[in-house]
């Protein structure tokens, strides 16, 4: 039996979407309790040449968004990239969670087969299923994980519980 493109793509990135704002709740609530100015945990970064936690959480949002314009063949909404508090970065995952919710497992199906280039200028070429387990998913856990880390770093109180939903 074979998992449905639909399973492996929509509730994944939903659930990592919901990970994504518990980690929020919990750093807002953090910064209350610490007295810290919550842009500084949105500006935050394990290293200087890496994204800041807000770039985090638009990257992850743009995977998932992505992923299903690239093996639906249609558009996915623009976002500006300008989020600079909790409530803005909240405001982009309900935003990223409504988009992803418009899909059916129909409009998926037949999508392991299509042809997607991998962003960047590499001009690799995928079947939508590998293009999925090799290089969308990777992705998209890479940044749910560094906000997580960054949080962590910061002293949030986030932890394992929190990343597996």
């Amino acid at each position: 039996m074979s998992i449905s493109m639909y399973h492996l793509t929509v509730p994944m990135f939903q659930r990592g979407l919901a990970s994504l704002k518990t980690y929020l709740d919990k750093a807002e609530a953090y910064a209350k309790e610490k007295n810290i100015d919550p842009t500084i945990l949105v500006a935050a970064r394990l290293a200087p040449d890496m994204l800041p936690l807000s770039g985090q959480y638009q990257r992850a949002s743009d995977s998932a968004k992505f992923t299903l314009a690239r093996l639906t063949a249609t558009d996915a909404p623009k976002f500006e990239d300008n989020e600079k508090t909790f409530d803005e970065l909240r405001e982009r995952l309900a935003k990223t969670d409504a988009y992803l919710a418009s899909f059916s497992q129909e409009a998926l199906e037949g999508t392991e087969s299509r042809e997607i280039t991998l962003p960047g200028k590499s001009g690799i070429v995928l079947p939508g299923n590998e293009y999925v387990t090799t290089f969308a998913l990777p992705n998209f856990y890479f940044h749910v994980t560094t906000a997580h880390a960054i949080l962590r770093n910061q002293g949030a109180p986030i932890g394992k519980r929190d990343y597996l939903g």
